[in-house]
């Protein structure tokens, strides 16, 4: 009897590429600013020794990577849109993963409501606050005048009111955003002026001065006080009160006592200095 022999099929003959060239699973985060600027972890297999990773057609900078080539981390350059993200060894380049570039949304346009107070003096200094929406890192104008802020939130804004003359002037808030009025704006007060209730006393001295005067009225703060053209020197100055020193004069002469503050001058009397 004859044996049939039957051949063994050969193996087909499959060549695999080696090393195998890089391989990413994901990028982290997988969206950033236009700008660029942030890092991005590429995960993966075959990563170390990267010669080149790019964003589209645009170069990142390599940051770090660890040495069994799973992971590594880039700085995003500038783009827009959604690019592949590419890493280059020398053994190949890996498959693309999405990156989106992110378009930024512009600022808010401020929106003050209200200001506190609506009214005050002309030498300014005092605080204030406006509230709305949008005033996050905003600067102030009084009648175009800066104001100094202090402290300026996404709703809120503190500062001090600057100097300013008399009348009312808008109050313009300017972010990013854009510039917008507060509505009915900031009234600033004349000072009213001096009034004189009760005049001088003492209203005799020695030529050489030297007494105790005193004074009283409204509005008397921030008060200079004259014996004829000599100032005095003043010890108390409340909006009700004043007192000082009466000046030397001539003797024999007597001399009209005159107040003066922001707001105008009052008559206060008269010294008479003794022979």
């Amino acid at each position: 009897m004859n044996a049939t022999v039957h051949a063994t099929p050969s193996a087909p003959n499959l060549t695999l590429p080696w090393p195998l060239p890089p391989v990413l699973f994901a990028d982290i985060p997988n969206a950033g600013p236009a700008a660029g600027g942030n890092t991005v972890t590429l995960t993966g297999l075959g990563l170390n020794a990267a010669t080149q990773v790019l964003f589209g057609s645009s170069p990142a900078t390599v940051v770090a990577g660890d040495v069994l080539g799973f992971s590594l981390v880039v700085v995003a350059p500038p783009g827009s849109g959604t690019v592949g993200v590419t890493v280059t060894t020398p053994n190949g380049t890996s498959n693309a993963v999405a990156y989106t570039y992110l378009v930024a949304s512009p600022p808010p346009v401020p929106n003050p409501t209200a200001i506190t107070p609506v009214s005050g003096p002309v030498a300014g200094g005092t605080a204030f606050i406006i509230t709305g929406t949008g005033l996050a890192g905003a600067s102030v104008t009084f009648g175009g005048t800066p104001a100094t802020v202090l402290a300026s939130t996404a709703n809120v804004i503190a500062g001090l009111i600057p100097a300013h003359a008399a009348g009312n002037v808008p109050v313009v808030v300017t972010t990013a955003g854009g510039s917008a009025s507060v509505p009915g704006g900031f009234t600033y007060l004349a000072p009213a002026p001096p009034v004189v209730t009760v005049p001088i006393t003492p209203v005799v001295s020695i030529p050489a001065g030297g007494g105790v005067f005193t004074i009283v009225g409204t509005g008397l703060t921030g008060a200079t006080v004259t014996f004829g053209a000599t100032p005095a020197t003043l010890t108390t100055d409340t909006d009700v009160l004043i007192t000082g020193i009466i000046p030397a004069g001539t003797p024999g002469t007597t001399v009209n006592v005159t107040v003066t503050t922001p707001g105008g001058t009052a008559f206060a009397g008269t010294m008479t200095y003794t022979a």
